[in-house]
C-alpha cells in the first residue's frame, strides 16, 4: 500500500503527515523505485487537499460507556473525522481502524451520519429507556464546519428538546451560535450545558495547533453570548501543553471571567497511539527549537511516557510540573472568581420531565 504524501498540507490543515497506521497489521509500502515514487517530479506538486465528505447510516447512535474518568455514561457523534484540525486530538487514532490516516485523512476525509436524530428518536421512544444526559462532542466535534451543510447536531437537538431530554455539548466553535434560540429554551428548562475549549489566546499559535477552529477571541465571545442567553456554560482550557500553550492559562481564566463564565478547567495533553509521532511531526515543523523540552515534559508527566492509557491515572498528570499547572490554575481561578475542577462540572440537568418522542408524528416542543 502506497503511504499519501502532501507535502503542502502543512499550510491550512493540521497534521505535517498522511501516514496509514500499521497498528492494525496494515502494510506499508517503501520506497522500490516504482514510478509512482517519482509522481511528484514527473506530474509537479499534488493538487490542494479537499475535504471529502462520505455519509453512513449505522444501525444505533447511542454509545455507552462505564468509564471511571468521565463523567457521563452516553454519548453521540454525528460526525466522525474532524475538519478543525487539531493536531493533539485523541480521537485521530479511530481513523486507523478504517484504514485510514489519523493524520490529513483525520481532517479530510470525514463521515457524517445523516439519519441520527430519527435513530435517537426511535432510541428514546423504546420502552425501557432511562434518560441521562447525553454529550455530544466527546469524540469529534459536533459544530465542526460541514455542521452547516448537514445540521446535524442541530436534528439532535430538537428531538432531545421534545423529548425533555438533556445534553451536555463540547465544542471549539461558536457556530453552536446559530442555535441560539434552541440553546435558550433547553437552557430554560434545564436541558442543557456547554463547554468551549479553548487552547490558547494568540491566533497565529492557534493557526497552527488547530487550523480550522474558530479563533480564540470568537470562543470567548461565544461563551459571553451563552451567558447571556442563560445557558450553563464552561470554559475548558485543553489541552495544556507544556512550554507550548501553558502561558495562556492565567489570560484564557482571565478573559473567560470577564464575559461572565463561573466555571473552568484544564486538560494535560494527551497522545494515544498515533497522535505521539504526529504531534513529534508536528513539533519538528513548527517548534524544532524546542521539540525536545516539551516531549521531556510530557513524558515527565506522564510516568516517563509520551502517554499514559490507564483508567483513573490518564486524566491525572504526576510529578512536579504538573503540580505546578494545577497551582497556577487554583491561583488564577481564585483571583478571577471562577469555579474550578479538574474534569467538567456536574451541572444540575433536569431528566424528570422525560417524556418519548412521537414516531413518524411532528414534534410537539411545548
Amino acid at each position: 500500500m502506497r503511504t499519501p504524501h502532501h507535502p503542502e498540507a502543512a499550510h491550512g490543515r493540521g497534521a505535517p503527515s498522511a501516514n496509514v497506521s500499521t497498528r492494525f497489521g496494515l502494510p506499508v509500502r517503501k520506497v522500490d523505485g516504482d514510478w509512482r515514487d517519482h509522481m511528484e517530479s514527473l506530474d509537479g506538486p499534488p493538487v490542494k487537499l479537499r475535504t471529502h465528505v462520505t455519509e453512513e447510516h449505522p444501525k444505533t447512535i447511542l454509545s455507552f460507556n462505564n468509564s471511571p474518568d468521565v463523567p457521563f455514561d452516553r454519548s453521540i457523534n454525528a460526525y466522525r473525522g474532524c475538519e478543525h484540525g487539531c493536531v493533539y486530538c485523541y480521537a485521530r487514532p479511530t481513523h486507523a481502524y478504517h484504514d485510514l490516516s489519523p493524520g490529513l485523512d483525520f481532517e479530510a476525509q470525514l463521515f457524517a451520519k445523516p439519519g441520527a436524530a430519527d435513530l435517537l428518536r426511535k432510541t428514546l421512544s423504546k420502552s425501557g429507556y432511562r434518560p441521562a444526559p447525553i454529550a455530544l462532542g466527546t469524540n469529534t466535534d459536533p459544530y465542526q464546519p460541514i455542521e452547516k451543510r448537514y445540521e446535524i447536531t442541530k436534528q439532535i437537538l430538537e428531538v432531545c428538546l421534545d423529548a425533555r431530554h438533556p445534553v451536555t455539548i463540547t465544542t471549539k466553535s461558536n457556530r453552536l451560535l446559530r442555535d441560539a434560540d434552541l440553546l435558550k429554551e433547553m437552557a430554560r428548562r434545564k436541558l442543557v450545558a456547554v463547554a468551549i475549549s479553548v487552547t490558547t489566546l494568540d491566533a497565529k499559535l492557534s493557526s497552527k495547533l488547530e487550523p480550522r477552529c474558530t479563533s480564540p477571541a470568537k470562543r470567548i465571545k461565544a461563551l459571553g453570548k451563552l451567558v447571556e442567553l442563560g445557558v450553563p456554560v464552561h470554559c475548558s482550557i485543553s489541552p495544556i501543553i507544556p512550554a507550548i500553550t501553558d502561558e495562556f492559562m492565567e489570560g484564557i481564566i482571565e478573559a473567560a471571567a470577564a464575559v461572565g463564565v463561573k466555571s473552568a478547567n484544564w486538560i494535560p495533553l494527551r497522545l494515544p497511539h498515533e497522535v505521539a509521532p504526529l504531534f513529534r511531526e508536528w513539533l519538528a515543523v513548527h517548534y524544532p527549537d524546542r521539540a525536545s523540552k516539551v516531549m521531556s515534559i510530557v513524558r515527565s508527566i506522564r510516568g516517563g511516557k509520551d502517554n499514559d492509557p490507564d483508567f483513573f491515572t490518564r486524566m491525572k498528570p504526576q510529578g512536579v510540573w504538573a503540580d505546578m499547572f494545577r497551582a497556577r490554575f487554583r491561583i488564577a481561578c481564585k483571583r478571577a472568581g471562577v469555579g474550578h475542577g479538574r474534569t467538567a462540572p456536574s451541572f444540575e440537568l433536569n431528566c424528570a420531565k422525560f417524556r418519548p418522542p412521537e414516531i413518524g408524528g411532528q414534534m410537539r416542543l411545548f
